[in-house]
C-alpha cells in the first residue's frame, strides 16, 4: 500500500493545438499518450528528478511497459486540458500511474500506465536508483 504523499500526485494543463487534431478538429487518439507522457515527465521534474541526469549518472531510463486506456469523450481544437497523474504503485524497478485527461472537470480519457526502469546498456529491468526513489517521497507497506 502506498503512503498518500502529495508527491504521488501531479496536475498540469495543456492547450490543444491544430497539430494535435485530425481533419475534424478532434484530438487524434495517439496524442493523448503524448499529453500523458508530458504529465509523467513534469511529475518527475516536480519531484526533483531530471531524466537526462538519471540516464548519465546511473545508466537508467524509464520506459512504458504497458498501458490500458479508455476514451470517454473527445477534446477539440483550443480546449485547455488538465492532465492528472497519480502514482498507484511503486516496485523495485517500476512505477504504475493512473492518469486522467479532463476538460473543465469533465473526464475525457483515463488510463493506467506501467513504467519500467531499465539499464541503458542492455535494456533490461534495473532497480530505480535509491537517490531517485527517495525524491519520490514514497513508502510502501507490505
Amino acid at each position: 500500500m502506498l503512503n498518500q504523499s502529495p508527491a504521488l500526485r501531479h496536475s498540469m494543463t495543456v492547450r490543444v493545438y491544430y497539430e494535435d487534431t485530425d481533419a475534424g478538429g478532434i484530438v487524434f487518439y495517439a496524442n493523448y499518450l503524448k499529453f500523458m507522457e508530458r504529465g509523467r515527465t513534469e511529475w518527475l521534474r516536480s519531484a526533483g528528478v531530471n531524466q537526462s541526469e538519471v540516464a548519465n549518472m546511473f545508466q537508467r531510463v524509464f520506459i512504458v511497459a504497458g498501458l490500458d486506456i479508455r476514451y470517454k469523450k473527445p477534446a477539440r481544437l483550443d480546449d485547455l486540458l488538465e492532465i492528472q497523474s497519480t502514482v498507484t504503485k511503486m516496485g523495485r524497478a517500476s512505477l504504475h500511474f493512473a492518469q486522467q485527461v479532463l476538460r473543465d472537470g469533465e473526464l475525457l480519457v483515463e488510463s493506467n500506465i506501467q513504467v519500467g526502469c531499465v539499464d541503458t546498456v542492455n535494456m533490461r529491468p534495473a532497480p530505480i536508483p535509491e537517490s531517485v526513489r527517495i525524491k519520490f517521497a514514497v513508502t510502501t507497506q507490505e
